[in-house]
């Protein structure tokens, strides 16, 4: 088991020995009856002395994450060790370099009848007839395009549109300073291994997207979460922590935030801007929800101000347009996009040029009208589901709801046993982002994540009531 430790961070290693393993297990890459590595062949793997690695075990057996028999070894807990077949024995002691995999979970959608963990919008909702249709002709008149590698940097005359469709929110670049990737967790992705390694400061939102923060710790970084208010990120604190720890990216979704919602103003985006400036670093600005507002358009975007090239800026059609088809835009100049292009091209040679071409004619001609329309009925969704917890919500429960995007994050009272409510929400077929996996390591949270958009207005009525009931209960009596 390799685990990535920074021998000069915050956290000592028995903890972060823990955390990592913790993570691996509720993320799912430890299964239930996975056999840990001795005490000796781990401390052996990852060279520090065995008492470090007792006192992981330790800590993992008393938070109930393994049981440790005396000559039997350590075991994921939930299953007895002797129920594991030969195969998952060999695979179980098989090196990876995954940290965690929390995002492969949130979009488990099986047998589940009320996906609220899912931050997506219903296909009623969707364009999918049209790019469909348009998707459909290419097949039957250019044959030729399923036989095409694209452009590593993305088909031209769609960087083109997407050029002018930045262009009409402020951002001012050339198509070749635009690359497509295959939705924006591939541009995240992309920008890790260009220019993340072990070690490396990366700053986040407290909470942050669950699909980043996998992809850093992967890296192996050292992520520092960076609390926030109704203004954002703040911005005050991060110069302060900046100050010890110089940052080597900072990531932020400023936009009706994933998960919290909240939107940075336009005050603590030009400070974010300046303090990449002085640090000499790159800002990562994620945007898939700026055209989903409700009533004025938020601020205007951090690469809108750039003019040294700090800001990467990812704009995902994914969502609002059709996921299958899994586009995005990324924005970069000079040197760091040239490097991303490399990276680009030794991840997949280039996304599918099929889906690009069948995109493209809805993105130039019909997406404004079309994402006025989503906003309506978005809006209309988000009202409906305030109403409803307005009317059910148990006490102590509290919310902010956000100007536009899909989601509303909960604050339970203290001690809510949210591990206990997640399991209680399953069995009645309804599931949940728990807050924990916004952040990285343990850290504890009341917070829980509902999409009101995933499901038919009908649909999220009915499953929402019946979730705020069931909280009601588990609240009241604990079950």
């Amino acid at each position: 088991m390799h685990i990535e430790l920074l021998r000069s961070g915050d956290k000592s290693l028995p903890q972060q020995i823990s955390e990592t393993i913790s993570q691996r297990i509720t993320s799912g890459l430890l299964q239930p009856g996975s056999r840990l590595p001795s005490v000796r062949g781990l401390s052996s793997s990852l060279k520090v002395c065995q008492v470090t690695v007792s006192k992981a075990y330790a800590d993992l057996e008393t938070r109930g994450h393994i049981l440790c028999s005396q000559g039997k070894g350590c075991y994921v807990t939930d299953r007895e060790p002797g129920r594991q077949g030969a195969a998952a024995g060999w695979q179980d002691s098989y090196d990876d370099y995954l940290p965690r995999a929390q995002l492969w979970r949130n979009f488990d959608v099986t047998e589940v009848d009320y996906p609220f963990h899912l931050a997506a919008i219903h296909s009623s909702l969707l364009p999918l007839g049209t790019i469909g249709a348009t998707m459909a002709a290419l097949v039957r008149e250019q044959p030729e395009l399923m036989a095409t590698y694209g452009n590593f940097q993305g088909d031209p005359e769609l960087r083109e549109v997407m050029r002018r469709h930045l262009q009409s929110r402020g951002i001012r670049l050339s198509s070749g300073d635009l690359m497509i990737t295959s939705g924006s967790q591939q541009g995240i992705d992309l920008v890790a291994r260009t220019f993340v390694g072990p070690g490396d400061t990366v700053y986040l939102e407290a909470p942050s997207y669950t699909g980043a923060i996998d992809v850093f710790a992967g890296r192996g970084a050292e992520m520092i979460f960076v609390p926030m208010d109704g203004e954002g990120m703040r911005v005050d604190k991060l110069t302060a922590m900046c100050d010890r720890k110089p940052p080597k990216l900072i990531y932020t979704n400023p936009t009706f935030q994933n998960p919290s919602g909240v939107t940075m103003s336009m005050t603590r985006r030009q400070r974010l801007l300046e303090l990449a400036r002085s640090y000499r670093c790159l800002i990562v600005e994620d945007d898939p929800f700026s055209d989903l507002y409700f009533h004025q358009p938020p601020p205007a975007s951090i690469k809108s101000m750039d003019t040294a090239g700090h800001v990467v800026y990812m704009k995902s059609f994914s969502k609002v347009l059709a996921p299958g088809c899994r586009i995005a835009c990324v924005a970069a100049e000079g040197n760091i996009l040239s490097r991303l292009i490399a990276a680009k091209s030794a991840s997949d040679l280039g996304s599918p040029l099929l889906t690009q071409r069948a995109v493209l004619p809805f993105i130039e001609r019909k997406y404004e009208d079309y994402a006025a329309k989503l906003r309506i009925a978005l809006r209309m969704r988000q009202e409906a589901a305030a109403k409803l917890l307005k009317q059910y919500a148990p006490a102590g429960v509290t919310w902010r709801l956000p100007e536009g995007g899909l989601n509303l994050w909960l604050q339970l009272p203290e001690s809510p046993a949210i591990d206990k409510l997640h399991t209680l929400a399953e069995q009645e077929g309804i599931s949940f982002l728990p807050g924990d996996v916004c952040y990285a390591g343990d850290m504890p949270s009341r917070h829980i994540r509902l999409c009101y958009s995933q499901l038919t207005q009908e649909g999220m009525e009915r499953g929402l009531r019946q979730f705020l009931l069931l909280l009601e209960r588990h609240l009241r009596f604990g079950s």
